[in-house]
């Protein structure tokens, strides 16, 4: 009977194993992230970055990013600047005090990865995908979007100035 123990152990142990669940690793975002948005007019950063991040490149379909930017947190260098964009006629802060991006889906790319998405915007709702690399616990991503699809600003008057396209750029660290 002792005899026994052993191999039944052993099978045992090797059939559990064939059976490991991968999950992805949550993240927590560091200090130090950074997003930042660019044009020829306007340009500034957000300040206030926050929410759940879940990745494993061994786990992409268990992936999942669903994070927020608090709209409030804009600095454009310049505090008119700064009140204009908060205005309702731009982000509409009172009413839309965040844009959130939530993925359904990450891919492998051949130079990273692909986050697919819906970018929640002054409560205009848009498919996204954000390709970003992740290296030194560390994600780096850059997209461009156009304001006026989310109903930021005009193309009229004074706001016919400002770039209606805008370049973003987003590194966050993040630990677990």
């Amino acid at each position: 009977m002792k005899k026994l123990i052993f191999p039944i152990a052993i099978a045992a142990t090797m059939l559990f194993s064939a059976f490991t669940v991968y999950t992805a690793t949550t993240w927590k975002i560091a200090d130090g992230y950074s997003i930042k948005f660019t044009s020829d007019d306007p340009a500034g950063v957000f300040s206030s970055f926050k929410g759940d991040i879940s990745f494993d490149a061994n786990d992409l379909a268990g992936s999942k990013f669903d994070v927020t930017i608090d709209v409030n947190s804009i600095n454009m260098g310049n505090g008119m600047k700064n009140n204009k964009a908060k205005n309702e006629n731009w982000f509409n802060a009172a009413k839309f005090p965040a844009i959130k991006f939530t993925s359904s889906k990450i891919t492998k790319t051949a130079t990273g990865y692909e986050a697919t998405g819906t970018l929640d915007m002054k409560g205009v709702q848009k498919p996204l995908t954000i390709p970003f690399t992740f290296a030194n616990n560390t994600f780096t991503g850059s997209f461009s979007i156009n304001r006026l699809d989310y109903g930021v600003g005009t193309d009229k008057g004074m706001d016919s100035h400002a770039s209606s396209i805008l370049k973003v750029d987003v590194s966050v660290p993040v630990t677990k």
